[in-house]
């Protein structure tokens, strides 16, 4: 999923068309958007993306077209009190830092489609003087605002029947690169599976050993029986994914789990990254139901893995699990 701001100043760089950035810089307290949430504002009204909708969005969006207007870029200090947010029902009580960066579409259609496509990590952001760039090292210094971009996370989806055409339109959207994986290529194809969504159709001895991506990997086992089940579990149980989860009963994870351990086939760390029954319990009946419940506790999972790797690296964490931002405006 490309993000639609970036997209969007792509998209006015290659016709020309002015715009302005607006992005959230820093935040204290309670706010409605958090660091990293950017919106492009054109002359005409018309807004890609949010900072925080109502009449902070409002505020922003006229101080955005003033710069349209002025060419000038600037920093935005709002209060979100009694005073400035009753009349929209928005009281949150924090108060959030921001800058706003006329012309912005002038960085170019490359760079910003590089950043909507996110094929690498990209380090880029706003300079002191408000110039927008790419950062060559690890100093923030002269820096207003600077966000790492990264590759989405990868979903790998053993078996191609109900579930998985159910979960994988539902992961892509989610930001997930999905990939699914079956013998039966009668199931395996674009009728099921249209979009994005790659297909690999093999045996299953040359499926299960290829290699990772070298981005932030889950797992989904939902094939056709518990035997086919535990035949990827015993491959994939191996691989650095950070979660997997596998469709089934608390009694089919004991009766595979118990072999497993039996067998020294993975150790109790590995076990420790599996679910089964996978999905959070919502009663979910139907297979699309089921499939939202499956891809609840993977935006968890991968929530949690963005924000042990933010708190490692120094970054403020994600939203969505796809950028981290730093704290430069107090």
């Amino acid at each position: 999923m490309k993000n639609p701001v970036f997209t969007a100043l792509a998209d006015a760089a290659r016709s020309g068309e002015k715009v302005a950035l607006g992005i959230i810089c820093g935040v204290k307290g309670s706010s409605p958007q958090k660091v990293g949430a950017k919106a492009l504002f054109h002359s005409d009204g018309r807004i890609a993306g949010t900072v925080g909708g109502g009449c902070l969005e409002a505020e922003i969006q006229q101080r955005a077209i003033k710069s349209l207007r002025t060419g000038e870029a600037s920093i935005f200090d709002l209060l979100l009190d009694h005073d400035f947010g009753w009349d929209d029902g928005l009281i949150c009580g924090g108060k959030v830092f921001g800058v706003i960066i006329p012309d912005a579409q002038k960085a170019g259609d490359a760079f910003w489609n590089d950043l909507a496509e996110r094929k690498a990590t990209l380090d880029w952001g706003v300079r002191g003087d408000f110039k927008i760039s790419l950062a060559s090292d690890n100093s923030d210094v002269g820096w207003i605002y600077r966000e790492l971009v990264t590759p989405p996370a990868a979903l790998w989806i053993a078996g191609a029947g109900h579930i998985a055409q159910g979960v994988a339109p539902l992961a892509a959207q989610l930001d997930f690169t999905v990939t699914v994986f079956d013998d039966r290529p009668a199931l395996a194809n674009k009728q099921f599976f249209p979009g994005d969504i790659e297909l690999r159709a093999d045996t299953w001895d040359r499926l299960l050993p290829l290699p990772l991506p070298e981005t932030p990997s889950f797992a989904l086992i939902v094939t056709r029986g518990h035997r086919h089940d535990a035949l990827v579990l015993r491959e994939w149980i191996h691989k650095p994914f950070h979660f997997i989860g596998m469709i089934g009963s608390a009694r089919k994870a004991r009766t595979i789990f118990e072999h497993f351990r039996a067998e020294k086939m993975a150790t109790e760390e590995e076990l420790q990254r599996v679910a089964c029954p996978v999905g959070i319990k919502i009663r979910s009946r139907s297979v699309m139901e089921i499939a939202v419940s499956i891809m609840a506790q993977f935006i968890e999972k991968r929530s949690e893995v963005a924000e042990r790797e933010a708190a490692a690296s120094g970054w403020e964490p994600p939203e969505i699990g796809v950028s981290r931002c730093k704290l430069l405006l107090k």
